[in-house]
């Protein structure tokens, strides 16, 4: 036929290849938990350790200082700089600075509770 093909007499087979089986998977999706986060804002008079309700800024929204059983976590800043544990302690309605001396005059200093 001198090199040329006819393309109807060609016979195709299908191609055989065999398929993996794939184990099934079964997908759990969870709702994501209610977070609820309060928080506390007020300033450093720079003389300080201890600050209460009446300390907050006011027009600020609602504020709480919530005790440690009703939170998950909760962050304490002060001047922008989170304090770690042992800088301070919470109970309800009173937050007690542990450090040796008071924030700065003018320092924000912002308590973070957060509960699931």
């Amino acid at each position: 036929m001198g090199g040329k093909t006819n393309l109807s007499n060609l016979q195709y087979q299908p191609l055989l290849f065999p398929f993996p089986e794939l184990p099934s998977t079964v997908f759990c999706i969870k709702e994501p938990r209610e977070v609820s986060i309060t928080e506390f804002y007020t300033v450093s008079d720079g003389k300080k350790k201890i600050y209460t309700l009446n300390d907050c800024i006011k027009h600020a929204g609602e504020q709480k200082i919530k005790s440690t059983t009703e939170v998950s976590f909760m962050n304490l800043f002060v001047n922008g700089v989170l304090q770690p544990k042992v800088n301070y302690e919470v109970e309800e309605e009173r937050i007690i600075l542990k450090t040796i001396d008071a924030p700065i005059k003018d320092s924000p200093i912002i308590l973070q509770m957060i509960a699931f």
